[in-house]
C-alpha cells in the first residue's frame, strides 16, 4: 500500500522531532550555565551564588559561571536575564531586592513576576538590629522607648534606599510608630563603618556582615529580624518577641527567563533541592547565618508574590523612591 506523501512527510517530521526533544531533555546542560548576580563580589549574595554554583556544577556536570552585574539595585542583572534566551543557560540569583524594586522603581523595563520564571528558593538570611554602644538601649523595648523620647533624633543607617536593611527598618517604624531618620549609604560596608564610627545609631544589618563586630563587642545586637531566633546568635531575641507580626528576611533563589522549558526548570529545581538537602551544605550555610529552603517552582512563585505584596506596602508607607 502506498503511503500518501503528506502523511509520509508528517511521519518523518515527527520522528525527526522526537529525538531532538528527547536529546534536549537528556543533555541539558551541554555547556556552562551563567548565573547573573546583581551584587559586587564578596557580599552574602555573591558568596551564596558561588557556593551553590560549585555544588550544582558537580551534579549537573557543567560549570555554573557567576557573572557579577551590580547596579540599579540588581535591576541590571535582572534585565540581562529577562532578555536572555530561554534555554536554561542564563539564570538569575533572585533576591529580596527584586520584590522591593517592583514598587520602589516607578518604571522598570520588565515585570519581574511576569518575565522571570521561578526555579527554586535557595535560602533565607536574617538581618540583625544592631546599635552603636553609645545607645543606652539594651533591648528592643528600651530602644523603642528611647526613640519615642527622642523623636526625629535617632539615625538609622541602610545599605541604600530600598535595600533590605532599609525596608527592614521601615517595617519596624511602621509597626512601632517610632520616628527615625534614614541615612542611606552606598552598601553594607559603608553603613557598618558609619555605625562603628558613631555617625548613626542603629542599622538593620545583614547578619553575615555584622557578626564579627557583635562577637567582638563593637556593636550591640538587639534582635534578629526573622520570626524565630537564629542558631548563629541564639541569645539574641527575634524582633517578633517584642513587635507582633514583624518579620524581615533576605531571600535568595534562582530564576530563569520566561518560557524556559519546563523540563529544564525541573532539572535545575531537582538538583538544587538535592544540594540544599546535603548535610555538608546545610552546615556551610549555617556558618553564613542562612537557612536552606528548597521546594518546588510553585512554592517559590508563591513566596515571590507574597513578598512583593508585603514590601510594596512597606515601600509605600516609607514614601521611598529609587534615586
Amino acid at each position: 500500500m502506498k503511503i500518501p506523501r503528506r502523511l509520509l512527510l508528517q511521519l518523518v517530521a515527527g520522528v525527526a522531532a522526537f529525538p531532538a526533544r528527547l536529546a534536549r531533555a537528556e543533555i541539558y546542560p551541554a555547556r556552562p550555565v551563567h548565573v547573573m548576580v546583581g551584587y559586587a563580589p564578596g557580599g552574602s549574595g555573591d558568596i551564596l551564588a558561588r557556593l551553590v554554583g560549585q555544588w550544582l556544577s558537580e551534579r549537573l556536570g557543567e560549570a555554573l559561571v557567576v557573572e557579577n552585574r551590580p547596579g540599579a539595585g540588581t535591576n541590571i542583572a535582572t534585565e540581562a536575564v529577562v532578555h536572555a534566551l530561554p534555554d536554561g543557560y542564563t539564570v538569575l540569583l533572585v533576591s529580596a531586592a527584586n520584590f522591593i524594586n517592583a514598587t520602589l522603581y516607578e518604571k522598570l523595563p520588565f515585570n519581574f513576576i511576569r518575565d522571570i520564571a521561578p526555579v527554586v528558593a535557595l535560602t533565607r538570611e536574617p538581618n540583625v538590629m544592631v546599635v552603636h554602644p553609645s545607645v543606652p538601649a539594651k533591648s528592643v523595648a528600651q530602644f523603642i522607648a528611647y526613640a519615642q523620647e527622642n523623636p526625629g533624633k535617632v539615625t538609622m543607617a541602610s545599605g541604600g534606599t530600598g535595600a533590605s536593611s532599609h525596608v527592614s527598618g521601615e517595617l519596624f517604624k511602621m509597626l512601632t510608630s517610632v520616628d527615625m531618620v534614614h541615612v542611606p549609604y552606598r552598601g553594607a560596608g559603608p553603613a557598618l563603618t558609619g555605625l562603628l564610627g558613631g555617625q548613626v545609631q542603629v542599622y538593620f544589618s545583614p547578619m553575615a556582615a555584622a557578626l564579627e563586630y557583635v562577637r567582638a563587642g563593637k556593636l550591640r545586637a538587639l534582635a534578629v529580624t526573622t520570626a524565630a531566633r537564629s542558631p548563629v546568635l541564639p541569645d539574641v531575641p527575634a524582633l517578633r518577641e517584642y513587635v507582633p507580626d514583624y518579620e524581615a528576611s533576605q531571600w535568595y533563589g534562582i530564576g530563569a527567563p520566561r518560557d524556559t522549558p519546563a523540563e529544564i526548570v525541573g532539572r535545575l529545581n531537582a538538583e538544587a533541592n538535592n544540594v540544599l538537602a546535603d548535610p555538608k551544605m546545610q552546615a556551610r550555610l549555617a556558618d553564613l547565618g542562612q537557612t536552606p529552603l528548597g521546594g518546588s517552582p510553585v512554592d517559590f512563585a508563591k513566596l515571590v508574590a507574597e513578598q512583593t505584596e508585603k514590601w510594596g506596602r512597606v515601600v509605600k508607607f516609607s514614601g521611598a523612591r529609587a534615586d
